[in-house]
């Protein structure tokens, strides 16, 4: 497969006063971008062509190939990073699945802050993450460019704690970033889809 960078599914500006549209040029177009190149540079010849990305990311970390793990893991990550997100969204008012898996787990206000508390302690760059195993919602964090897929589980909410994800908004205010992201930004029918999915 060829790697691509996908367009935003909203404007730049869109997300503001949570994400500013020069955090969005710099992630999206410079970030992303670089992962998407690395990637191509990396997989044509080697033993993961012609696999899916989800397969890649499983196989890379099991043979613990760390510069594809960083590279497709993150080019994963960010392709639903963006769709993780939507002008006007968050709030408490969840879809089928994923208020079934929610209330499973403990409730709204519990996942809010098992998901928060992960990503303000991941210590350094990585995710947090909401995934399905085994029919069950599990509250992860990954470090770098891993994801749940890595983990045997499938991601279905993940917000990235780099810093140039929130440090041109937020500077060093990582808890403040996450609390402003899941209150505000996250797009629960996306969520939905990938849980529907992981069920």
């Amino acid at each position: 497969m060829t790697f691509k960078l996908p367009p935003l599914p909203y404007a730049y500006d869109s997300l503001t006063p949570y994400m500013s549209a020069e955090t969005l040029e710099y992630h999206h177009d410079k970030h992303h971008q670089a992962y998407v190149d690395m990637a191509n540079k990396l997989i044509p010849g080697s033993k993961y062509e012609g696999k899916s990305i989800e397969e890649i990311c499983r196989e890379a970390y099991a043979d613990k190939a760390q510069p594809i793990i960083n590279n497709v893991g993150q080019d994963f990550n960010h392709i639903h990073f963006w769709q993780w997100m939507k002008k006007d969204g968050g709030g408490n008012k969840l879809p089928g699945n994923v208020q079934k898996l929610v209330d499973a787990y403990g409730g709204f206000d519990k996942v809010r802050n098992d998901f928060i508390e992960n990503g303000k302690t991941q210590f350094g760059s990585g995710w947090t993450w909401l995934a399905v195993r085994d029919g069950k919602l599990e509250l992860m964090k990954t470090p770098n460019g891993e994801n749940p897929l890595m983990h045997g589980a499938s991601p279905i909410l993940g917000c990235d704690v780099w810093e140039h994800s929130y440090y041109i908004d937020y500077r060093n205010a990582r808890p403040k970033y996450l609390e402003a992201w899941f209150d505000n930004l996250v797009n629960w029918e996306h969520v939905e889809e990938m849980a529907a999915k992981a069920l």
